[in-house]
């Protein structure tokens, strides 16, 4: 390929989309550098502070789309301080000087500001996508200026982030030459919306295959949404607590029919009886999300048997084992599914166990991720899953209670979470729970060849586990530890492998000052932030000090400007 030209180069490279794909091609030679430098449209950052706005232009001068992650993954979990970091303005600021052709930005757990979406809106003349994950700062006034601004908006998704409503007629905002949206996702929403305005909105836009509406959207106007738009192909149902009163559950029904390339279905936060019945009518969905349904477990059983095409399954755990014994005779097809605690905190609640998982890896040929919470587990049934589903990308199994073995042997579960990552080859996350020792470590470093992400609480012996992780996982991105023992021999045993990884995060651990100080100075191009409660500007911490907690990245552009007082890089 040497001396082929350099357009037809271009043109080869434009068949590869993979970014770790591309930035293998950039280290070939010269000539490949810069035709992928050149040639680079979409372009995925994992830390929004291992990389400048200004570098990232400079090194890609031609992008139209953006995905760009703040804060750590444990903000998921309220263990990262509420303004720790994680802005986007600078970001939209730079760009709207050098990328006015810029088309879609998607963004998770960052900082987003009304100003900002309102430079964004007005910056980007052909701007077609955004994206907001787990986003918090800003209100409906910076989405209504997305609204109003934003021509050739195809895609407005926003997925559980924390957003202020000042303005609860930003749909109308929209202008009535506006009949290019894809998808509209308002879900997370709590205020009410302009009825009118929505359904206008959906009315011009013949395209439109994804709505997710949020509960406040009664069932009378779902109705006549899908009248309108019976091309839906996803569907986020509105708030269906009462019974409709202006009309009939069969019109519904009807309506519901009409939608034929219906196949994704999620809402249903409130779900009233006769309502029930309408999933049953759509035989072809593929995707049903019931994680926030309260729906009682005979009928939620009933719903599963008229969905045999199902890949995707999200439901609460009241759902039981015997709707997962449905589950799993049921959806042959069934690809990933994710089981949340419909009560955390209940101990003695009647949740799903082992039994069901079983089942469900026994029946489901193609499963190959799954999200499990669970009040109990056996190293049997973790080895017997491992047999039943050699092909699990994704495993992630909580055990509400912190620490608890095998409920029937008594043992830790490292034998069962050996055989997890013994069968599994392909495996790319894992998160761990219950009563586990330095032998999963040993496990997870020799057998755990393609993991890129693990997630780890309440485990571990003595630093020689977190050793054999880092160690052994030679494709190791991502490592989050909370509550474990592992302290400055772990920390410091295998720096190297720091520049290789994306990211570790370490809280309440037995890490110290001095092992932070120790890190910082062996591979200076890590940033090293401990995070604590107290102000760690107005009185250092000494040498011996257990630091709370420790985000530990790789940057190429040294410490952060923005870090808040309470944070401190060694």
């Amino acid at each position: 390929m040497a001396s082929f030209p350099d357009e037809i180069v271009e043109h080869i490279f434009s068949f590869i989309s993979g970014h770790r794909d591309r930035n293998s091609l950039s280290l070939v030679c010269k000539s490949w550098y810069r035709i992928e430098r050149w040639s680079r449209e979409r372009v995925f950052i994992g830390n929004c502070y291992s990389i400048s706005p200004e570098r990232l232009i400079s090194r890609f001068p031609r992008i139209k789309s953006l995905t760009l992650k703040g804060k750590p993954h444990f903000a998921d979990f309220n263990l990262v301080p509420h303004d720790w970091g994680g802005h986007v303005y600078p970001w939209i600021e730079a760009m709207a000087k050098s990328y006015p052709w810029l088309e879609e930005i998607r963004l998770k757990r960052m900082v987003v500001s009304d100003e900002s979406l309102e430079l964004l809106s007005r910056s980007f003349p052909n701007f077609k996508s955004l994206v907001l994950i787990s986003c918090d700062g800003f209100t409906t006034d910076g989405i209504a200026a997305i609204a109003a601004h934003c021509r050739h908006l195809r895609e407005l998704d926003l997925q559980e982030n924390d957003i202020e409503d000042h303005r609860g007629n930003w749909l109308s905002c929209f202008p009535d030459t506006c009949t290019s949206l894809v998808r509209l996702n308002f879900a997370c929403l709590e205020g009410e919306v302009n009825a009118g305005a929505l359904e206008r909105l959906v009315s011009r836009c013949p395209n439109l295959k994804s709505l997710r509406l949020n509960r406040s959207v009664p069932l009378e106007v779902l109705y006549r949404i899908l009248l309108r738009a019976p091309q839906l192909v996803d569907l986020g149902t509105g708030g269906n607590s009462q019974e409709p009163r202006t009309v009939r559950s069969a019109n519904i029904a009807n309506a519901f029919l009409k939608c034929k390339s219906l196949r994704s279905l999620s809402g249903f936060w409130e779900v009233a009886p006769s309502y029930l019945h309408l999933v049953s009518l759509c035989a072809g969905l593929t995707s049903l999300n019931l994680s926030y349904a309260t729906i009682p477990s005979n009928d939620l059983i009933k719903l599963v048997r008229h969905c045999p095409k199902l890949q995707r399954l999200w439901v609460l755990d009241h759902i039981g084992d015997d709707g997962l014994h449905v589950v799993a005779s049921t959806c042959k097809e069934l690809q990933e599914l994710r089981v949340f605690p419909s009560d955390p905190y209940g101990v003695d609640h009647a949740a799903v166990t082992e039994e069901g998982l079983v089942a469900v890896s026994k029946g489901c040929p193609v499963l190959h991720s799954v999200l499990y919470f669970c009040h109990q587990m056996t190293n049997a049934a973790l080895i017997a899953i491992a047999n039943n589903c050699p092909r699990f990308i994704r495993f992630r199994l909580c055990i509400i209670e912190p620490k608890k073995p095998d409920h029937i042997t008594m043992e830790p579960l490292d034998e069962g979470f050996g055989a997890i990552v013994q069968s599994c080859k392909n495996l790319r996350r894992l998160s761990l729970s219950g009563l586990l020792t330095n032998r999963v470590f040993l496990y997870i470093g020799m057998y755990a060849e393609r993991l890129e992400m693990l997630s780890v609480a309440f485990a571990g012996d003595s630093d020689e586990g977190m050793r054999y992780v880092l160690s052994g996982c030679k494709n190791l991105k991502k490592l989050e530890i909370r509550d474990s023992p592992f302290g400055d021999g772990a920390l410091l045993a295998e720096v190297e492998k720091y520049e290789t990884m994306r990211s570790l995060w370490m809280s309440t651990c037995n890490v110290t000052y001095h092992g932070c100080k120790l890190l910082a100075e062996k591979v200076p191009r890590l940033n090293v932030e401990i995070i604590n409660d107290r102000d760690l500007i107005e009185e250092s911490p000494s040498d011996g000090q257990q630091v709370d907690k420790l985000y530990i990245y790789r940057t190429l552009v040294g410490p952060r400007k923005d870090a808040p007082n309470f944070v401190l890089t060694v």
